[in-house]
């Protein structure tokens, strides 16, 4: 199994950027895809998660109006769309592999099985 994030860069406070998260060796029948972001000396945080098989998404409060999930299952690809960007929002972005995705789980990196190497995003005032 292999999840590759890109997209992050350098962007001033209120631009955008679309991460993506190309998996492979499994089937988004099978596991959800979620994002987790990651500042110094911060623990990871939840953002968003996406349940292909049945288009279930969730997302954390502080992102819902400014981050969109989606997936092309196609491509075998999920997408995190981030718009309004602040400077808060810098940190290493992850997205990680989930197999029992529920409401409880989605957002315990503990449930996660796979995780990508990680984008930077970068957000200048």
């Amino acid at each position: 199994v292999r999840l590759v994030e890109s997209g992050g860069g350098l962007v001033q406070a209120g631009g955008s950027l679309r991460l993506s998260c190309a998996a492979s060796g499994l089937s988004f029948d099978d596991y959800a895809i979620g994002w987790f972001r990651q500042a110094p000396g911060k623990e990871r945080e939840a953002l968003s998660c996406i349940s292909s098989s049945d288009g279930s998404t969730y997302a954390v409060a502080s992102v819902k109006g400014r981050f969109t999930i989606s997936s092309d299952n196609a491509k075998n690809t999920v997408y995190l769309q981030m718009n309004s960007l602040k400077p808060e929002d810098t940190a290493v972005y992850y997205c990680g592999a989930i197999l029992m995705v529920y409401k409880s789980t989605w957002y315990d990196r503990l449930w996660y099985d796979y995780w990508g190497q990680g984008t930077q995003v970068t957000v200048s005032l």
